[in-house]
């Protein structure tokens, strides 16, 4: 067995059906007795009910999570925390709100239970990241992995497919990712198999029927999987580039991670076969790239950066950018490479059959 270093994330998972009524025993476990419970504006009434569940341990809602957290964001909360009296911070939403809650605990210090609702991952990672002056700044730190995550399939009926489909390929590439990855090691990469799998069987169930609750925990104990992976080892190519894209150029996140993906796996192909193997034997199929681009085209998922408002012209300035600081990746960067991967990905093309 080859030798490697496993560090493993303090986590407490709550999971099943009708979970979220633990919130309030949750939240009494911490030891708090004044909750903060952040979500974005359109999940106002979900933060309603989690006050209602946590009763008079509840201090408030704040409403306001936006994606990429702007500071200014950052700022009304701390300072609502603060008049509030605030003693821990209950997220209920997607990675917005998560980052939100992050940011709430490396100041003023407030622990998380966090309720995902889609299958961004960020629940699972002591990663963070505040965006200031159009510069999102990430970092690393254990204070801002959540105490307790809440996972409840029932939470993610209401979730839309098409976002459901662009939410798990965005956690499949947390995975495929991690299989690679510098740091990998044979735990993260039972997970991130399973992970993988889990996704691949739950997404064309759900787009089949969103109400499918089996299909619904499949995709969230997926989602589960691949986000620990995501906190456990370094990300690569993928990762770098949809940063690029999404921080630079205002793409959308999982539908950039989702257009992407196929073609950092075809890229980093011939460097990584094993990894490769692992991915298509998980997706049922021969070639990874194109197991996961078949995966989004046919379960109706955007195929092509031109079409989420990526331009032409900035294909060029994106491959600068990616190729600015070189970082752990099987296959060296080089920008003739990483040209080809952003125009294929910009034309939306199935990649080629790769091994």
């Amino acid at each position: 067995m080859r030798s490697f270093t496993y560090e493993s994330q303090p986590a407490r998972v709550i999971f099943g059906g009708g979970s979220l009524v633990q919130v309030a025993r949750e939240v009494e476990r911490l030891g708090a007795s004044r909750a903060m419970v952040l979500c974005s504006s359109g999940q106002r009434a979900l933060a309603t009910r989690v006050v209602d569940l946590l009763g008079d341990r509840a201090a408030g809602i704040f409403d306001q999570a936006l994606m990429h957290v702007p500071v200014e964001t950052v700022r009304a909360a701390r300072d609502i925390a603060r008049s509030l009296r605030a003693d821990c911070a209950v997220a209920i939403g997607g990675g917005s709100t998560t980052g939100l809650a992050k940011a709430l605990a490396l100041e003023p210090g407030l622990p998380i239970v966090a309720i995902p609702t889609t299958y961004a991952g960020s629940e699972m990672t002591p990663i963070y990241g505040i965006t200031e002056a159009r510069l999102k700044k990430t970092g690393r730190d254990a204070r801002v992995l959540p105490r307790a995550v809440i996972y409840d399939p029932e939470l993610t009926f209401g979730l839309p497919v098409a976002l459901s489909v662009t939410s798990g390929i965005n956690a499949i590439a947390h995975a495929a990712e991690g299989l690679y990855s510098h740091e990998s090691n044979p735990i993260m990469d039972l997970m991130a198999r399973e992970g993988i799998a889990a996704l691949g069987r739950a997404l064309p169930a759900i787009r089949k029927s969103p109400l499918d609750a089996k299909a619904r925990s499949d995709a969230l104990y997926g989602a589960w999987l691949c986000g620990t992976v995501l906190g456990g080892v370094g990300m690569g190519l993928h990762h770098k580039l949809c940063h690029t894209l999404g921080g630079s150029f205002n793409l959308p996140h999982a539908q950039t991670h989702t257009i992407v993906l196929p073609h950092a796996l075809a890229f980093n192909a011939g460097a990584a076969p094993q990894a490769m193997a692992r991915i298509a034997s998980a997706l049922g199929g021969r070639n990874a790239p194109q197991a996961v681009y078949d995966l989004a085209r046919d379960n109706g998922a955007p195929l092509a950066l031109r079409d989420i408002g990526m331009a032409q012209v900035d294909l060029d300035r994106a491959c600068e950018i990616a190729m600015a600081g070189q970082y752990p990746n099987p296959r060296p960067l080089d920008a003739e490479g990483i040209r080809k991967l952003l125009q294929d990905a910009f034309d939306g093309k199935r990649p080629q059959a790769t091994g």
